[in-house]
């Protein structure tokens, strides 16, 4: 079930100079019969930046990541799906090293140059000795591919669209190629869902600045959606050049790298929304867009308060304006000083509440008819500032909970 939502077309998503990939299956799931495994292999001039999931919980591929990337620019990564390696204790990180060690056999390769990334089942281990024979079967006469959707599926858990999107343009007269894939569906509230996203270029730039945009671009973005609330152990973001583009090296945020963060921000957006489009269970896409807050910090606390409220999402699922539910939601935000008696709320372009209180120009007709629309948008009105955001967020529907319910079967 997806709101407005199309699988991507392989002639639009292009290759990226300088990275290589495969894909193959190891039966992660036993059952499973689709791919579920990616090798990602990055040139030595590549630089890679990321972000990582906030959650206490944080699964053990992420922690061996985090370390192998404070020293390093890896050369690989293997991104599984069906098995999220997270609650497992020692024993994870160990199942973690391991298949870095066998992987980097088969590349000659140092495991601490391999960036391992895992989505799927929590408090599960992984089975390590049916990856290790499909490295056996598909490694050893490794035959990279290029095609980015097989990759995009092969990531996917309870996602039913693979999430692909490609940009060229020039920085002056060199032209740059821009590819990101994404998964994500439920356990979608990023703090940096279960999430995995990843952009790849080829532009020049510095390592300083590229830690920097990756942080620019998740705030941006991917911080800015929620399906259910719920954090995941595994969430990661990850940016990486493979430097191969003739642009000069980008040492400062001139020009050039202004465009080149724009880009990236649209592509990581597009990725996003499509997240939200195929939230578990959606029927309903909604932006929550909040304006002239003091800082951006408090337009994205009062529009996830909204986007994660139960009883506003349940409102969304049914078309049922209790629009007064979106009122107590933003004074449960726990804004300190918060003037409710100056706030505004529009539902698309239509009045709903002015200075805080029911407008008299509102229409409960324009209300239902405009929820009962799979896209609508809210606009709340701080007046404190001149900050803006806007959350994208879905409904919750009887959908949701029983694919959650049978997640695991």
């Amino acid at each position: 079930m997806t709101v407005n939502l199309k699988s991507p077309q392989k002639k639009n998503i292009l290759n990226v100079p300088g990275f290589r990939f495969l894909t193959f299956g190891a039966k992660i799931k036993l059952k499973n019969i689709k791919n579920d495994i990616v090798v990602v292999e990055l040139g030595k001039k590549s630089k890679t930046a990321a972000v990582f999931t906030k959650n206490k919980f944080c699964a053990a591929p992420v922690l061996l990541a985090k370390d192998n990337l404070k020293s390093n620019d890896p050369q690989l990564f293997i991104i599984n799906s069906g098995n999220a390696n997270a609650g497992t204790g020692q024993k994870g990180i160990e199942d973690a090293k391991k298949i870095n060690t066998e992987l980097g056999k088969y590349f000659s390769l140092d495991p601490n140059l391999i960036l391992p990334f895992s989505t799927g089942v929590i408090l599960q281990n992984l089975p390590i000795e049916r990856i290790k024979d499909s490295f056996k079967k598909n490694l050893t006469k490794i035959k990279f591919g290029s095609n980015w959707i097989d990759a995009a599926k092969s990531i996917m858990t309870t996602d039913t669209v693979p999430k692909a999107v490609s940009k060229k343009f020039n920085l002056g007269k060199n032209e740059i190629t821009c590819t990101g894939i994404a998964k994500g569906s439920g356990m979608i509230h990023p703090n940096m869902a279960t999430m995995l996203g990843f952009i790849f270029f080829d532009a020049k730039i510095s390592k300083t600045l590229l830690k920097d945009l990756v942080r620019h671009v998740a705030d941006r973005s991917f911080n800015l959606i929620s399906v259910d609330g719920d954090t995941s152990t595994n969430d990661s973001f990850v940016l990486s050049t493979s430097n191969n583009a003739d642009n000069p090296v980008i040492t400062k945020k001139d020009k050039m790298y202004i465009k080149l963060r724009n880009i990236v921000l649209e592509i990581a957006k597009d990725l996003a929304e499509k997240i939200v489009r195929d939230g578990e269970g959606a029927t309903k896409f909604v932006e929550i867009e909040v304006k002239n807050a003091k800082n951006l910090s408090e337009s994205k606390i009062v529009g996830k308060a909204i986007a994660n409220s139960p009883l506003v999402k349940t409102a969304f699922f049914a078309s049922d304006p209790n629009l007064g539910r979106i009122l107590s939601a933003i004074g449960n935000a726990q804004l300190t000083d918060l003037d409710v008696s100056v706030i505004d709320l529009y539902l698309n372009k239509s009045i709903v509440v002015k200075n805080g209180m029911l407008s008299k120009r509102y229409s409960e007709k324009k209300a239902i008819e405009a929820m009962k629309s799979k896209e609508f948008k809210l606009s709340i009105d701080l007046k404190r500032g001149k900050e803006v955001a806007t959350i994208l967020t879905t409904d919750l529907s009887y959908e949701y909970v029983k694919i959650n319910a049978e997640y695991r079967t």
